[in-house]
This record gives C-alpha cells, sequence and structure tokens, in this order.
C-alpha cells in the first residue's frame, strides 16, 4: 500500500487510519512500524494512526479517530453532544458506545460505554459513526443539570436535528432506560411551542416564561414592515427585541430596524439576553 492511497483514505476520515484497515489493504505490521519510526505516520490512539502533522485543536479528527479504535463504534454521550452542536464539553475524555454490556470503562482518552440497543440508533455525522440525536439527548440526560438539558433539546430542534413530534416518537422506544423521565419532562416544556422558529436560546425561554404566566404568546421573528421581530403581538401592535447573540452584533442596524417599526406604528421595547433567564419579571413587564 503506497503513502498516496493511505493519504487517499484518511483524506476520507479526517485524517485518521487505524492499524486494522492498513492491514485490511495489504500494508505488513512492518511497513506500518517503518512509517511510524520514519515520521510519516503518528500514533494518536491505540489502533489509530494519522498522517503527520497532527493538528492540535483537531477535534473531528480526535472524534473520527476514537470511533476507529474498534470496529462498531460510535461517537456519544458528551462527544456527540458536542459533535451535534447542542453542549459543548472538553474533549478529553472522548465518549463512545460500543455493542455489548457492562458499566462505563476508560481508555487513555476515550471512555467506552457499552449497550445492547444501539439498534437503529446510530447514523453518521461528517462521515464520524455517531449516536442519533435522540440518542445523544437520553445518553445526556442522566449526568447533566436540568438546565443543560434544556439547552440541549431547545438547541436540537432549533438547529433542525430534530423535531419534537419525532423526540416523542423516539421516547416510546426508550421506554424503560435510564435517563428517560428526565428527558421526557424536558421534551414537554417545550411540546406546543414554534421554537424550530428561533434564533436563539433566549426566544426559547422568553416563550417558555410566557406561557408560564399564562401571557399571550407572540408571533416568533415575523416580518414587520419588512424587518424581522424577535417577539411580535400583532393585535397590539407590540415588539420586544431581545439583544444579544449573533442577530444583534450590529447596533446600528438594530436602531434602523427600531425606527421602521416604530414610523408604522408600533411600540418596540429591547431587553438584554442575560434578562430573559436571569430577571424574567423584566421581560413579564414588556410583554402583554
Amino acid at each position: 500500500m503506497r503513502d498516496v492511497e493511505i493519504a487517499a483514505l484518511a483524506r476520507d476520515q479526517h485524517n485518521r487510519v487505524s492499524r486494522a484497515q492498513l492491514l485490511g489493504r495489504g500494508m505488513s505490521r512492518e511497513a506500518i512500524r517503518h512509517r511510524v519510526a520514519t515520521g510519516r505516520l503518528v500514533v494518536v490512539d491505540e489502533g489509530v494512526l494519522a498522517m503527520a502533522p497532527v493538528l492540535e485543536t483537531d477535534e473531528w479528527g480526535d472524534w473520527m479517530g476514537a470511533t476507529l479504535t474498534e470496529p462498531g463504534s460510535y461517537l456519544s454521550h458528551r462527544s456527540a453532544s458536542t459533535a451535534w452542536g447542542f453542549l459543548s464539553f472538553p474533549r478529553d475524555p472522548m465518549t463512545i458506545t460500543r455493542y455489548g454490556s457492562g458499566g462505563p470503562e476508560r481508555f487513555g482518552r476515550i471512555v467506552v460505554y457499552r449497550s445492547l440497543t444501539l439498534g437503529a440508533h446510530c447514523t453518521d455525522l461528517r462521515g464520524i459513526p455517531i449516536v442519533s440525536v435522540p440518542r445523544t439527548l437520553l445518553d445526556i440526560a442522566p449526568s447533566v443539570s436540568d438546565r443543560a438539558l434544556a439547552r440541549a433539546v431547545r438547541e436540537a430542534v432549533r438547529l433542525e436535528r430534530t423535531t419534537i413530534p419525532s423526540l416523542w416518537d423516539s421516547l416510546v422506544a426508550f421506554r424503560g432506560r435510564r435517563g428517560i423521565r428526565r428527558l421526557s419532562t424536558t421534551v414537554a416544556r417545550y411540546t406546543g411551542l414554534p421554537i424550530e422558529r428561533a434564533r436563539s436560546g433566549a426566544e426559547v425561554r422568553a416563550l417558555e416564561v410566557l406561557r408560564a404566566a399564562g401571557r399571550p404568546l407572540p408571533a416568533l421573528n415575523a416580518r414587520i414592515a419588512g424587518e424581522e421581530a424577535d417577539l411580535s403581538w400583532p393585535r397590539l401592535r407590540q415588539i420586544v427585541e431581545i439583544d444579544g447573540g449573533p442577530f444583534h452584533l450590529d447596533v446600528g442596524e438594530d436602531v434602523r430596524k427600531e425606527a421602521v417599526w416604530r414610523a408604522a406604528g408600533w411600540t418596540v421595547h429591547r431587553l438584554p439576553s442575560d434578562d430573559v433567564y436571569e430577571h424574567p419579571h423584566r421581560l413579564l413587564a414588556l410583554a402583554p
């Protein structure tokens, strides 16, 4: 097996190859050892190599490598949550799940979980074997805070990784599993809320606060006078803009939009996104 062939395989796997893959393609153990000794290949995990140089910040490569340590390994738990974009966790340790039974074991920088119920709950993300979105949420449910689990669920929907109805369907299949009660309770919080239209977690939290207080729910990110408003109550011609996050970095643009709405006869209020979480009464004071 030539170096160009190794490079092609590594390119498709985030610069990672397994020793088993190289042997399966006809490379001898001596040839692998020679390439490691000369620095052309770098050992990154047990049975996993990379083409030099290896970037220290290559999280996708590290996740790929973790799943290559043994056939039938899937990124799961905290690593899967980070890869899907729901929550962020440190890369060390990386977490994977393989078929089998028994408690988690740590091998170097990888924690291996075992499961007899992986079945149809596996997919791939950018070529990396990974457990499904609902399964990822179930995996982290027992070990994260209520607030973190709520954020993971709403981000999963907001990022269009899943929907609330799809999560309910998956919960039926997970019945009796550890974490199912916490996850079901969290999913119920968002049932009936249009969180798929949300641009930020603060907007979703605002909907929760308003519903819990028995207030009329606003339209979310509706276009008013040609401009998109965060929260709006058309009958009352009232808008609440939640400042913060990537959609409110341009102060001048926010001022321009507000002027357009006021000229069209709307009342506009502004609220920092932190207040939605830390001081929800301030949102209630502005909402009808």
